[in-house]
């Protein structure tokens, strides 16, 4: 299973970016896939989680209101749509996915991406 993620860029505080995840697997409904973001000198840190049919989404508390999951299963994509940004948003942003249920612990995450940079300035 592999994962592309794209979709970063240098924005600034109040603009909108919309992530993409591209997952190399089959059947993609059986995965779960979750965003999460590391910024620099910080730990890696839960986004957000889409269940394998879009039955279940999850927001960290930081990004509750103002980013949404989705996905679309014809295209093996999930997308993140992140608005409102601040500058605190800053990070590395990375997606995972598991086969199975949608959790919030990066531990139960066996794929992973390279991860796309965003930046926000002030």
């Amino acid at each position: 299973v592999q994962l592309q993620a794209s979709g970063g860029g240098l924005v600034q505080a109040g603009d909108s970016l919309r992530l993409s995840c591209r997952v190399s697997a089959h059947p993609f409904s059986r995965y779960a896939v979750g965003w999460f973001r590391q910024a620099p000198g910080k730990e890696r840190e839960f986004v957000s989680v889409i269940g394998r049919t879009s039955e279940s989404t999850y927001y960290g508390d930081s990004v509750q209101g103002r980013f949404t999951i989705s996905r679309d299963n014809a295209k093996n994509t999930v997308y993140l749509q992140m608005n409102s940004l601040k500058p605190e948003d800053t990070a590395l942003y990375y997606c995972a996915a598991r086969q199975g249920t949608a959790f919030t612990y990066i531990r139960y995450y066996n794929y992973w991406g390279q991860g796309t940079l965003v930046t926000v300035s002030s």
